[in-house]
């Protein structure tokens, strides 16, 4: 069976997070971040996991996503930023997104702002081509 094209892991990832958050279609665009633009909160992360996992038949476990041990280590954190270390640690843990608009202002609390439509399709395509 071919892996699917990006398009239709697009869609599929669009149709969750429109269950999901009850939002529309339209407003599920790949530059939209999940809690920004499409108000997700963190139960909806929960929701929006377990939907992927069912839609797609992967396993996702919670520090794929957030890796709270890099957010909560004092080596990597001082005064709720991250440091070159910490930033460098996160890129490397979290590589399917894009943390260049993050690195400018590196505060913890935004940290899922970094969380786009587009980070979501790009995780599910990674996780996809690491199981063939």
């Amino acid at each position: 069976m071919a892996a699917p094209s990006r398009q239709e892991i697009f869609k599929k990832v669009q149709q969750a997070l429109v269950d999901a958050l009850s939002v529309e279609e339209d407003e599920v665009r790949e530059d939209a971040t999940l809690t920004g633009d499409l108000q997700a909160e963190s139960i909806d992360i929960l929701d929006i996991v377990f939907r992927l996992e069912k839609t797609f038949n992967i396993k996702i476990s919670q520090e794929e996503l957030t890796p709270r041990d890099i957010l909560s280590n004092p080596d990597y954190v001082s005064n709720r930023k991250l440091n070159p270390a910490g930033l460098a640690a996160l890129k490397e843990r979290v590589r399917h997104a894009d943390f260049t608009k993050f690195a400018q202002d590196p505060d913890i609390d935004k940290i899922l702002d970094v969380f786009t439509v587009g980070t979501i399709v790009n995780f599910v395509e990674a996780k996809l081509a690491a199981a063939k």
